[in-house]
């Protein structure tokens, strides 16, 4: 195995040495050809090899209280029923299934609406779904606790360890006191969910004591000890296949469907189906939580921040430790000596709280970079002069270098392409017609991991990669890029590498989450690379600095030897795992990014529509132009729907979503979409990982919520503080027609 902490940068590798073309192009999915004719099977379309019967979850009518008596008489004499179980007390109320390895006893207590109470099993679907909705169940009903500023003074500090604990440095109260030029402001957004297109689902098939699951996970070695920790049965007993993910980012790490399709399985002796409804996951599924952010910022007339501070209240469920870090992106972006980011936990009988699409910077940095937007009119400056004023030359929260940061790039580049000399800073003073148009930007930051990752390669006499680890494809390109790094190091066309994933049984990966899959599973597609690279060499009777390896040839003094020729009878297989070391913290890694936008405003009705969007991106080594720039479109697409669509409405009566659907909760369409440029500035981090690469996923979300909110307020004089900026909130302050 080549193993490898990045306790140190790891210097000269394969794709530093590589000739071969492969890594950066925009390379097409290699998955695309099965995805768009049907042929990738994701969780709900599995066959197993039983006949398949069907689960559906019965869930909770009330908020808080308990279960006093269920009544199944009614649904028991549907035919079809197969079984109903409402008394296992594996039952998982919710999608944290490691909540259900810490309390993993369903002893009926009731702690939010839509909490998971029980499953029916029948030969249909239909039937499954019938039978549910006829279980009558008894309540106690208790008062609950469902709006978080009411509740804000039983709030709570961080807990200890906490990814983002409070940090004050330095007196900002003070320096706010005494500044020149000031602001105080603060702004709200509202519950968000995934709604991921691919629903919740899981099909589970039992031989003997051992499970074969398969579901939508988006990281394995996370998933299958809890797993079987909820079941109660050994970890080696749980086989979990996870090809394809039709959408994730955070919402995939295990729902409640899994354990409800293993429950229902073993206990009528037939692979079952649980397919959650895009009702039931509103509320089972855990979402974002509400923020109330107070931002302050003071500078002198210059334009130099003395101080900021980022100031939040946001909610969870009770029982629960995570929190929104909504202050994340901002710890190291500005240069202000005066520091404070905190944060207050309030807990009510809310749907849980956890990752979310870039969970912190996503809505934090609206909030921040609406109010620099707000404190450089205050001073009279251009918007990119006073971000790039404030530009620090180390992390000015924690004092450690920057691994990369090419950010003042970002500003002139996307300036450039958009444009932005044309603005004019007085709003209101561009019309078409009926509409008022704007032009607004704003800094985009996201911080970067590494996680440990496994991968194991195979070189065939075939001369054929083959790679194998459990990292996930939540529709990001993994495969691709996978076989692109194999490829590069190996020296083979891309059609010579075969990539498996998503499977339990391989390699332990990274996992599709926090934006460190590609970083991660690459690397560690690289070190097993490495070791087979030597071995090439020592039968080149060559060092891997004195061979190339191209088109599927070693090449090597006045010899060139076709790579199956010189694997022999017996494949070369070899392991690389990469871990993260000191690196990660003697420096302050993070990606960045510019984000430009253009909107039209009517004069008449306030209707506001995106006309551009565009985003300049640093986030080391393009691993595929095609696929990273899919990938910066689609966050900077849920940026333009935080910005004006996307808000769960709780019902403050009975901690209800009101608007569980997507009938309901707002997304945006291709109509609300318009034509979205993507480019990069490419530095190639070594301090980050081995490949160079640093997280881009999450990256495009960052900001462009702000980016379009100060559009706005160019267009028609407009400040929108509470998102998304619905009608209402615009309307009554435009300017006469």
């Amino acid at each position: 195995m080549s193993e490898f902490t990045m306790d140190a940068d790891f210097g000269r590798h394969a794709l530093t040495r590589s000739v071969q073309g492969i890594l950066g192009r925009g390379i097409d999915r290699i998955d695309g050809v099965a995805k768009v004719t049907g042929a990738a099977r994701y969780a709900a379309e599995q066959v197993p090899q039983g006949k398949l019967a069907y689960g559906y979850a019965i869930t909770a009518t009330v908020a808080v209280g308990a279960v006093r008596s269920v009544d199944t008489s009614a649904a028991a004499a549907m035919p079809g029923v197969l079984a109903i179980i409402t008394d296992d007390p594996r039952i998982p109320s919710e999608s944290h299934i490691i909540r259900a390895a810490q309390h993993p006893r369903h002893d009926g207590t009731l702690e939010s609406y839509g909490q998971i109470i029980g499953i029916v099993v029948a030969d249909s679907f239909e039937v499954a779904r019938d039978a549910a909705h006829a279980v009558r169940i008894d309540y106690v009903q208790a008062k609950g606790k469902f709006d978080t500023l009411a509740n804000q003074g039983s709030a709570q500090d961080p807990h200890q360890g906490a990814m983002l604990p409070n940090i004050v440095i330095g007196d900002v109260d003070a320096a706010i006191a005494t500044a020149p030029v000031s602001v105080d402001v603060t702004y709200s957004t509202p519950y968000h969910v995934h709604a991921a297109m691919e629903p919740h689902a899981a099909i589970a098939e039992w031989d003997d004591d051992r499970l074969t699951l398969y579901g939508a996970i988006q990281i394995m070695r996370g998933f299958t000890p809890v797993l079987a920790n909820s079941l109660g049965i050994p970890v080696e007993n749980i086989h979990v296949l996870s090809p394809y993910i039709g959408g994730g980012f955070g919402g995939k790490i295990g729902g409640p469907e899994t354990v409800l399709a293993a429950i229902a399985a073993q206990k009528v002796g037939r692979p079952v189906k649980v397919a959650l409804t895009r009702q039931q996951l509103f509320h089972s599924v855990y979402g974002r939580s509400d923020t109330h952010q107070r931002v302050r910022l003071a500078a002198t007339p210059d334009g130099v921040l003395t101080a900021m501070a980022q100031d939040s209240i946001v909610s969870q469920k009770t029982g629960l430790a995570f929190f929104e870090p909504v202050a994340l992106g901002a710890l190291s972006l500005y240069a202000a000596p005066a520091r404070q980011f905190t944060t207050k936990i309030v807990k009510l009988n809310v749907t849980a709280a956890g990752a979310v699409r870039a969970p912190g910077e996503a809505v934090g940095m609206m909030a921040l970079e609406t109010a620099m937007d707000e404190l450089a009119e205050a001073l009279r400056m251009d918007p990119i002069v006073f971000r790039k004023v404030n530009e620090p030359a180390t992390d000015p929260t924690s004092g450690k270098p920057f691994s990369t940061r090419r950010l003042i790039d970002c500003y002139d580049e996307g300036a450039r392409r958009f444009g932005w000399d044309a603005r004019a800073a007085t709003p209101g003073q561009r019309r078409e017609g009926d509409w008022l148009i704007g032009l607004g930007m704003a800094t985009a930051a996201r911080v970067n991991f590494l996680a440990d990752s496994v991968a194991r390669v195979r070189l065939t006499p075939a001369g054929v990669a083959e790679v194998e680890t459990d990292m996930t494809d939540i529709g990001t390109g993994t495969y691709t890029i996978l076989a692109q790094i194999a490829a590069e190091a190996l020296g083979l066309p891309i059609e010579h590498v075969r990539v498996a994933l998503g499977n339990s049984n391989h390699p332990d990966g990274a996992g599709s989450g926090g934006s460190f899959g590609a970083a991660s599973s690459g690397s560690s597609v690289l070190l097993a690379c490495e070791d087979i690279i030597a071995e090439l060499a020592t039968r080149m009777g060559a060092t891997p600095n004195d061979m190339t390896l191209k088109d599927g040839h070693a090449i090597a003094g006045n010899r060139r030897v076709s790579i199956g020729e010189l694997v022999g009878d017996a494949p070369i297989e070899a392991i690389g795992a990469i871990h993260p070391g000191k690196n990660s913290r003697a420096y302050s890694q993070g990606t960045y990014g510019a984000q430009f936008a253009e909107v039209a405003v009517h004069a008449v009705t306030g209707e506001v529509r995106v006309r551009r969007l565009m985003g300049v991106f640093d986030c080391g080594r393009i691993l595929n132009a095609k696929t990273a720039r899919s990938q910066a479109i689609g966050g900077m697409i849920w940026g333009l729907g935080y910005a004006l669509h996307e808000a769960a409405i709780l019902d403050p009566r009975t901690g209800a979503y009101v608007n569980r659907d997507l009938g309901e909760y707002h997304i945006p369409v291709n109509a609300d979409v318009p034509q979205i440029e993507a480019y990069f500035i490419e530095e190639i981090d070594e301090h980050a990982s081995p490949v160079g690469a640093k997280g881009l996923g999450e990256l495009g979300i960052s900001g462009v919520g702000a980016a379009i909110t100060n559009a706005v307020y160019n267009a028609c004089g407009v400040r929108v503080r509470d998102w998304p900026m619905t009608l209402d909130q615009i309307l009554p302050h435009l300017p006469p027609v």
